[in-house]
């Protein structure tokens, strides 16, 4: 059982190490900053916290997925460049979710 942590941190650490997973991370970061700033009360924190857990996994699904594509091919290929767009598609997706939510939060403190 121990190994298997071992490698779910392991995982973790070599997601947040790729540009665009660290990018959310810090994204999160600071939505959790104006979350203290604006002070939230606990549904909202529930929210944010949900939305930015929503969005970094779906940034690290897509990391590996694409890098799945590139370890079957690095040759342009129509099937892959779909699958590509799917995965990005998701993280897209999850971001306007979040987004939606923070400026239903935002709109209720102002």
């Amino acid at each position: 059982m121990k190994k298997k942590f071992e490698d779910a941190f392991r995982g973790l650490y070599e997601a947040f190490m790729d540009p665009a997973v660290f990018l959310q991370a810090v994204l999160g970061i600071m939505a959790v900053i104006a979350g203290f700033i604006l002070k939230l009360e606990r549904t909202e924190w529930l929210m944010v916290i949900l939305c930015i857990g929503l969005v970094i996994t779906a940034e690290i699904l897509n990391t590996c997925i694409e890098k799945l594509c590139d370890l079957y091919s690095t040759a342009y290929s129509e099937r892959i460049r779909k699958i590509k767009d799917m995965s990005s598609g998701a993280v897209l997706f999850a971001a306007l979710i979040a987004l939606t939510a923070a400026v239903m939060i935002l709109l209720n403190h102002i």
